[in-house]
């Protein structure tokens, strides 16, 4: 299943460098919308969610970092960590599951996978790489919201990890995991809709072929459907996630069902979409280059080192023969 050509790639490893690329370059992009996005989600006041989207951008110039440059990209070394290594794992677990899944089902090679078949496959990924990396989203999440002149303030990755470690032991890792479980229905919900785009697109062209601005229609609308439809999720687990950097140590927060009564009560149903904006602003863009460099990468490897003949997106052709740039 990942056997190697002779000098070339494995299939595995193709889909693990393009996952990797795809998330280091989407996340420096999108990153300063990461952390107007985590304010807003952990601000239980009720603001128009435009309105506060600019306050925080002028709050976070004005007022945080060194310089604007530094303030704007706080927090993102565990934001690179964790998307590259996140879609990295995603990326192939999710081609390792297809492939479990069509033994299982004795499919004959070409065979299209159904909606279910795509669905189990990217849960079964989305649940291994969430577990994986949520330690570093617990970090991530405590530095997108905090600044870095706060006293407590995490300064960096590192520190927040042996922070953690010390004030809230292993489980501290963890916090926000149940949410980040559900929300592994984004991600599911997100494959389905956009390979069956591409299924759509592919039968409606002659040549059956996909170009680039083929890759971002499909990955837009896909996200977008996902993105609004399980949203909550994100707010939720940004709450359990986010902690006060004065504190002397952790003081335990609500639960998940009291935490998800206190948002109903206090902020009503617009409480659990706050800062959904700037995350539509970040995720679009951000999963249109997330996947333009995933197809055009998995693309370009076999014929790079010489094993074109296992190409692992001969089952999703992305672009003509002079588009595959980006």
């Amino acid at each position: 299943m990942t056997s190697t050509h002779k000098n070339g790639l494995s299939p595995a490893s193709v889909e693990t460098i393009a996952g990797l690329s795809a998330g280091l370059i989407s996340t420096i992009i999108v990153h300063p919308l990461d952390i107007i996005k985590t304010r807003l989600q952990v601000d239980t006041s009720s603001h128009p969610l435009l309105n506060s989207s600019r306050a925080v951008l002028r709050d976070i110039l004005r007022n945080e970092g060194p310089t604007r440059f530094a303030a704007l990209y706080r927090g993102l070394t565990p934001n690179l960590l964790g998307n590259s290594a996140g879609w990295a794992l995603y990326f192939l677990w999710y081609r390792e599951a297809q492939d479990v899944i069509r033994n299982l089902r004795g499919y004959n090679l070409g065979t299209q996978l159904t909606s279910v078949d795509y669905l189990a496959a990217s849960s079964a990924s989305g649940i291994l790489s969430a577990v994986l990396t949520n330690p570093i989203w617990v970090v991530k999440t405590r530095m997108l919201s905090t600044s870095a002149t706060q006293t407590g303030a995490y300064p960096g990755m590192i520190f927040g990890l042996r922070a953690i470690y010390k004030t809230e032991g292993i489980r501290g890792f963890f916090h926000g995991l149940t949410p980040t479980l559900f929300g592994v229905s984004h991600g599911a919900l997100y494959f389905v809709a956009y390979e069956r785009l591409k299924e759509w697109r592919k039968v409606s062209k002659k040549d059956q072929t996909l170009t680039n601005l083929d890759t971002i229609v499909a990955s837009s609308l896909s996200k977008t459907f996902a993105g609004t439809l399980t949203y909550p999720h994100q707010l939720v687990r940004a709450r359990l996630q986010t902690y006060d950097p004065g504190a002397t140590k952790r003081v335990k927060g609500p639960g998940l069902v009291p935490l998800i009564q206190q948002i109903w009560r206090n902020e009503g149903v617009i409480g659990f979409y706050k800062g959904l904006f700037p995350n539509l602003l970040r995720v679009v863009p951000s999963t249109c280059v997330t996947f333009l460099v995933y197809e055009n990468t998995r693309w370009a490897l076999p014929r790079m080192f010489g094993n074109a003949d296992d190409d692992p997106s001969n089952r999703t052709t992305v672009a003509r023969k002079g588009e595959r740039a980006l």
